[in-house]
């Protein structure tokens, strides 16, 4: 007997209003001026001529998919390139050895442009992460090698053409340049283990981030947006331990340990009705007893918890436990709680101000940037990029792949990640990564105003601690 497969009237209901959302939507605009449009032109230039490269960096990486923290061969790749173009760079960076870091200046602001490149088990690439890599590596060299052209030398510091030899020259020396023009820096930073393993948090707890003012990345996606919301989330491990006794003979001398899983995974289902349509909850049984005559002395289950917002996450959180507890309770169990094996994940807190400058740069690009809210907002997932956000100002935009059906974490996301849209993603995502770094290096009231929006929405939070 064959599954019954959902019905798709649903999905192709909230198709057709997004289609329509979409095609009547609004992109952000930005009050700022941001750089001046020669230095942006010589960073989108440097990203067209050096399209092959990055290219073929996005296929390399997609012919050759690692998992988190396993990621050796790509992070020697990004390296290689790297160093390729005169940059120093160190692997190893916060005690992973699949991080990577390389930079260009001193002193000033300072923005990191962050690069991912796990993948994921038995489909590859299914989160695009091979294009994430390579925009991210494509935006820092562009943006760093706007700011050591001669030709465009002359926007922000007209002394500075006077100093400077050759291009070639300068690629040797990145770092001085940058500061004699802009007074500020720009890093790449690799971030191992995104899917499930807390990298950036690893790293960020390392003091990797502790000089960083603005971090930049993007994501591919079924649309183009300029914020898009991530959900927080959390995983907790719940084993109740029983008594064994056969289930025969004995069974009054046994307490159930599976009944006491189930009775959990039950009481978490009827919770659902009660959550915000925002949350989600979602486990499995990893462990269920060896044998039908034996009473299961020890039983399993593995959930994640997902919330819109850090504190609600920390209440479903806690009613998830009370279940737990409860069902230890009425089965007569012990129970044990393992919560974040890996670090828990907050959602992300976008930068709007910072995100409008993004949707500026891509409309150079032809495409049109949408604000959050027009795609659904329950067409998401979560990330760690959500704990950095709440350290500095962030931006996490959606690059599109050209087919609004595309769904993450599927086979067919890591053929489009592949394909000519996802080179298409590589080329406008790195443009536009580097035209917004250069931006926020360049104007001071861009900057100021990012920072008063991130202290608006409550300022640095202590991550580590939240969830203690």
């Amino acid at each position: 007997m064959q599954p019954v497969q959902p019905d798709e009237s649903y999905l192709r209901a909230v198709a057709a209003a997004t289609e329509k959302a979409v095609a009547t939507a609004e992109p952000l605009r930005s009050a700022h001026a941001g750089a001046d449009e020669a230095l942006l032109t010589a960073a989108e230039r440097w990203v067209t001529e050096h399209r092959d490269d990055l290219l073929a960096l996005s296929h390399d990486l997609h012919a050759h998919p690692e998992e988190a923290y396993a990621e050796h061969r790509s992070v020697a790749r990004v390296a290689e390139l790297l160093r390729g173009f005169g940059h120093d760079v160190e692997v190893g960076v916060g005690g992973l050895d699949t991080a990577l870091r390389a930079g260009v200046g001193s002193g000033g602001p300072h923005v990191a442009v962050l690069a991912e490149y796990d993948a994921l088990p038995g489909i590859g690439h299914g989160c695009g992460h091979n294009i994430i890599c390579a925009a991210g590596v494509g935006g820092f060299l562009a943006a760093a090698s706007a700011v050591l052209d001669p030709a465009a030398s002359a926007v922000l510091d007209p002394a500075a053409s006077a100093v400077q030899n050759t291009a070639a020259s300068a690629v040797h020396n990145p770092a001085a340049p940058v500061a004699e023009r802009t007074g500020g820096r720009v890093s790449l930073v690799g971030t191992p283990a995104e899917e499930g393993g807390g990298g950036k948090e690893h790293l960020a707890r390392a003091g990797v981030f502790d000089d960083v003012d603005a971090v930049v990345m993007l994501h591919p996606f079924s649309h183009d947006i300029a914020a898009h919301p991530f959900l927080g989330r959390r995983q907790v491990e719940i084993v109740f331990h029983g008594v064994a006794a056969h289930a025969s003979a004995q069974p009054f001398m046994g307490r159930n340990a599976l009944d006491a899983v189930v009775a959990a995974y039950q009481g978490i289902a009827a919770m659902r009705q009660h959550m915000p349509s925002t949350d989600r909850v979602h486990g499995v049984i990893t462990d269920g007893g060896k044998r039908p005559n034996v009473v299961p002395d020890r039983a399993a289950a593995l959930f994640y918890v997902r919330s819109a917002e850090p504190g609600s996450l920390q209440d479903l959180a806690r009613r998830v436990e009370s279940i737990a507890r409860g069902a230890a309770e009425m089965t007569g169990c012990g129970v044990e709680l393992n919560w974040d094996h890996n670090p828990a994940y907050l959602p992300i807190r976008h930068n709007d101000t910072l995100a409008a400058r993004w949707a500026g740069h891509q409309s150079r690009r032809g495409r049109t940037s949408l604000p959050r809210g027009v795609v659904p907002d329950y067409l998401t997932g979560s990330t760690d990029l959500g704990n950095l956000s709440f350290r500095m100002p962030a931006i996490h935009p959606m690059i599109g792949l050209g087919d609004a059906n595309l769904s993450l974490h599927t086979e067919g996301f890591a053929a489009a990640a592949g394909s000519e849209a996802g080179d298409a993603a590589v080329i406008d995502g790195a443009v536009g990564l580097a035209l917004t770094t250069v931006d926020y290096l360049a104007d001071g009231d861009l900057r100021a105003a990012v920072r008063d929006e991130f202290e608006a929405a409550g300022g640095v939070l202590d991550v580590p601690n939240y969830f203690r």
